[in-house]
């Protein structure tokens, strides 16, 4: 009887399309019918616009360690850029925006900073705030100073972040191209002016 039983499951399941493998082990499965469709895929993320006027410290700070985007979540990377800065520099929001945060989380002092029509925002650290929480802010305005500890690096430094929601993004982007690859200033001859003998 059970071996008649088990010849009925078996044709009723080809007459259905199940898979064999579910057939052979007499185990229900679920046909492609019954297959919820896959996850839409993210929505490509939006290119960060250049719209950073200074740099956060100094005119064109050695970059220290660069950003380095986690493979996962919570995977090992730099989610940032560290600048060189002695303590004491100050520090500047790259644009305009509001303070979203300006206090000490575990034992340094942290700025962000929500960027003016963008839903980027940017952070600062380890510094001294100089500013309050809702305090609107210009591009080049200082938002804190440079603390002599806290760092990560292995000299004082700054780390700048930048993220939109919960991801976090290359600061060094916010930064257009006459900003990021700006050289040394360089004196040009004036016309028709004698040169000093």
């Amino acid at each position: 009887m059970r071996e008649a039983m088990r010849y009925v499951l078996l044709s009723v399941g080809l007459l259905l399309g199940l898979p064999l493998a579910c057939l052979a082990a007499l185990v229900p499965c679920r046909s492609w019918a019954d297959t919820p469709p896959a996850a839409p895929a993210p929505p490509p993320q939006a290119p960060v616009p250049p719209l950073a006027r200074v740099w956060p410290v100094g005119v064109r700070p050695l970059v220290l360690r660069g950003w380095e985007p986690p493979a996962t979540v919570y995977g090992p990377g730099h989610r940032g850029v560290d600048l060189a800065a002695p303590p004491g520099s100050a520090v500047r929001a790259v644009a305009p925006g509001r303070v979203s945060f300006a206090g000490r989380v575990a034992g340094k002092g942290v700025v962000s900073v929500e960027l003016t029509g963008t839903d980027l925002r940017t952070t600062y650290e380890p510094i001294t705030p100089s500013v309050r929480k809702g305090e609107e802010v210009r591009a080049g305005e200082t938002v804190g100073t440079v603390e002599a500890t806290g760092s990560h690096c292995p000299a004082t430094c700054v780390h700048w972040g930048l993220r939109r929601g919960e991801t976090y993004l290359d600061p060094l982007s916010l930064l257009p191209p006459w900003l990021l690859h700006r050289g040394p200033p360089r004196l040009l001859p004036v016309l028709e002016v004698p040169l000093p003998s």
